[in-house]
């Protein structure tokens, strides 16, 4: 899966607002910062972020 578009959103977020939730992954918040984090690490996690910020139509 593509990160491009996620690291697009995210570079043009106000750093305040990169400090609130953007989703919920196995119940845990993920806020757009831990969210770059995991993505820009290409862990497992990050994938499954990328996935449901699809489905939701957030990217």
């Amino acid at each position: 899966m593509d990160s491009s578009k996620f690291i697009r959103i995210y570079a043009n977020l106000p750093s305040k607002l990169r400090e609130q939730i953007v989703v919920i992954i196995d119940d845990k918040p993920m806020t757009w910062n831990a969210a770059f984090i995991e993505i820009d690490n290409k862990t497992d996690l990050g994938r499954k972020i990328l996935k449901k910020l699809e489905k939701m139509g957030i990217i």
